[in-house]
């Protein structure tokens, strides 16, 4: 028989367990009503970028708002990170004065979509690097709903390459080019005067034969919010390069946009160029500038071992 203190331990210990259980069940319960689980639809998407992973959620969750509009205005301490970029000399209330001009000409607030059950939306960000010649991408690129072009990454006579369909074409004044109707004007903004060509680009004017101005929908202009550049710079890129690539910003841009993000033509070429798939490389010294290339390659590459995007990386 066991004796009088043995049945007392055991009961002790019985009683713990249970209470353990409960408690567990209650915890468990809790911790479904505020976290869905892991197989839980967070888009229609075989695999959603959103799906919890403690480094990538941490940072998306430092971002601010992507862009620019009368709701969402940068702080003083941002504009002076950002002058920086281009040795801005105007002062912040030039700037905000042009940004008030700004808002008068474009009103229209074109707010991302969450992720939702009922719904994958897929974006292909399409970079300019020699990688994608030869690589018959096209098709594949065209399957997206949202296709993000860089600069003046070109279509004509690189179609098997680079597909044939636009949804989003960033651009700054340097390399801007003339879009469809449907196509959405994404300006990255460096500075001031940035935002002055955009106001000039699509002032009332006299339409000549000869007018070259800029050509594209007024109501499908997207601004990049200064703030939006800084975040990437500290948070992403931990201040490597004196600031991000126009393409890392997108890239980084696009993860806000859709469920799915597939990457093209990023990186060097075969031969670790970092060149243009349309034009003939001269310099062949050239790396990535002001930018930290390397670093970004590396983010880039664990985004994709991390199967937060797919990355396609030629031929």
């Amino acid at each position: 028989m066991c004796s009088r203190k043995t049945w007392v331990v055991m009961s002790l210990l019985c009683l713990t367990a249970i209470g353990v259980f409960y408690r567990s069940s209650w915890i468990l319960s809790v911790y479904r009503d505020f976290f869905p689980p892991y197989n839980s639809s967070l888009c229609a998407c075989d695999k959603c970028l959103m799906e919890y992973d403690p480094w990538f959620s941490e940072l998306m969750g430092a971002s601010p708002e992507p862009f620019l509009s009368p709701r969402n205005i940068i702080s003083e301490e941002t504009f002076n990170w950002w002058k920086r970029i281009q040795s801005e000399r105007s002062s912040f209330s030039f700037y905000n004065t042009t940004v008030e001009k700004v808002f008068q000409m474009f009103p229209h607030s074109l707010n991302l979509m969450e992720s939702s059950p009922d719904r994958c939306r897929t974006c292909a960000v399409v970079g300019n690097s020699g990688n994608l010649n030869g690589s018959h991408y096209g098709p594949l690129i065209d399957f997206h709903d949202v296709i993000i072009r860089i600069n003046r990454g070109r279509i004509k006579g690189y179609e098997k390459d680079v597909g044939t369909r636009t949804t989003h074409r960033v651009m700054y004044p340097t390399s801007a080019t003339n879009l469809d109707n449907t196509t959405h004007l994404l300006l990255f903004p460096f500075k001031t005067n940035d935002l002055q060509w955009l106001l000039k680009s699509f002032a009332p004017r006299q339409k000549t034969i000869a007018d070259s101005g800029l050509k594209a929908n007024k109501d499908l202009v997207m601004i990049l919010s200064p703030a939006f550049m800084k975040y990437v710079h500290y948070v992403w890129l931990k201040r490597k390069g004196m600031y991000p690539s126009t393409g890392f910003m997108t890239l980084i841009l696009s993860m806000h946009m859709c469920d799915e993000v597939s990457v093209f033509g990023f990186g060097a070429d075969r031969y670790g160029n970092w060149d243009h798939y349309y034009e003939i490389l001269k310099n062949k010294q050239l790396k990535t500038g002001n930018h930290g290339g390397n670093q970004e390659y590396a983010i880039i590459e664990k985004l994709y071992q991390q199967q937060k995007i797919t990355f396609f990386k030629g031929w």
